[in-house]
């Protein structure tokens, strides 16, 4: 048994059901678009990575360190050797390792948005574009994208969250009986780690076959009217923005039907995977309604608003401390902060208005 194949097994896996699921989803259909996994520290998301790559048919795990570089994620063409031999001389980079297997991508909320942006759309479209001074080059790069995220250490940026096909939240707090039965398989595999996996190879072996299985029907099973009018129902009721969440629910919804062995894609295989498709997208209709728009503003107002808003509310006040307040241009700018306001604002001053009568018509010089 090589080195490689020592690792902890995918049915072997505790307390992370959702977690499992949402994996094998992207194992079948890698165009779902990755797996983002948000947890705390030790909450096995890089075993269950791991985990996953034993399933597949080639097994490669590929890690992304944080310092990548563009050429070192897409690969590098060799210019002077394309113009002396008129060949694109290809030099493959991690995306090019990664095909067929699993692209692991640790806090991937740290890397440059510009790679991540690559990662995704290599991920959804399964190819690899490389293109350096009028030279190109492309390659087949199906992979399944995980990444993980803890989220002290920062937030993606919405646009780049939405990209992610699904989303996994894993709880930090851990019931009593679920933490006994992980540590106990942990501490027999760390033990004997070749006999904890052979016990566990007949079921890691029938799902390795599930997914090939699932693999080979996801074409045959078709996408119907009524499948449509349920996702877009499910979708306008989150509020979503856009159809992304429609067509990554659709590919899940079909993976989950091809694994369950299903003649067709079914309700229950829908319900089955919205909650990981609208983890990240879903949005509250009733954060922008007009009743709260009309409230008190945040402390982050627009600051065009400020000195309108002061003014109003000192020309109203009629209370027993008004005669006593400073008569000078600090009175009547709103406070932003203490030293973020801009020194020596003056407030806004009345323009007189007069009518067009009053206004005395220019002399016309005669010729």
């Amino acid at each position: 048994m090589t080195a490689l194949s020592i690792q902890y097994p995918f049915t072997a896996l505790k307390g992370v059901a959702q977690l499992q699921n949402a994996l094998l989803l992207a194992a079948i259909d890698p165009l779902i678009g990755g797996v983002l996994i948000e947890g705390p520290r030790g909450a096995a998301k890089t075993t269950s990575a791991r985990a996953l790559a034993q399933l597949l048919p080639d097994g490669g795990f590929v890690n992304l360190p944080l310092g990548t570089s563009e050429e070192q994620l897409q690969g590098s063409l060799d210019i002077e050797a394309a113009l002396k031999q008129g060949d694109a001389c290809f030099k493959p980079g991690l995306l090019a390792r990664a095909h067929q297997g699993v692209l692991y991508v640790d806090e991937v909320n740290l890397l440059p948005d510009a790679l991540v942006d690559l990662l995704l759309d290599v991920s959804v479209s399964g190819v690899n574009r490389v293109e350096r001074d009028g030279i190109s080059h492309q390659h087949e790069a199906r992979f399944v994208l995980v990444g993980t995220m803890n989220p002290e250490e920062g937030e993606l940026r919405p646009q780049l969250l939405d990209r992610f096909g699904l989303l996994v939240r894993l709880n930090d707090m851990i019931d009593a009986p679920t933490r006994r039965e992980i540590v106990r398989s942990r501490l027999a595999f760390e033990a004997d780690p070749e006999a904890f996996i052979r016990t566990h190879e007949t079921d890691q072996e029938a799902l390795r076959e599930r997914i090939c299985q699932a693999r080979a029907r996801l074409e045959s099973l078709a996408f119907t009217d009524g499948v449509h009018d349920r996702v877009s129902e499910v979708c306008f009721a989150a509020g979503v923005e856009g159809v992304r969440a429609d067509l990554v629910m659709l590919r899940a919804a079909r993976a989950h039907a091809a694994l369950a062995d299903a003649a067709c894609i079914r309700d229950t295989d829908i319900d089955a995977v919205q909650a990981l498709v609208l983890a990240h997208r879903r949005r509250d209709r009733s954060a922008s309604s007009p009743d709260e728009a009309s409230g008190p503003e945040p402390s982050g107002e627009d600051p065009s608003h400020a000195p309108e808003t002061a003014g109003s509310s000192r020309s109203q006040g009629s209370g027993a401390g008004d005669h006593d307040a400073p008569r000078d241009t600090e009175a009547t700018v709103p406070e932003r902060g203490g030293h973020d306001q801009d020194w020596g604002a003056l407030p806004p001053e009345p323009t007189p208005i007069r009518s067009l009568a009053q206004v005395r018509p220019l002399p016309t010089k005669k010729p």
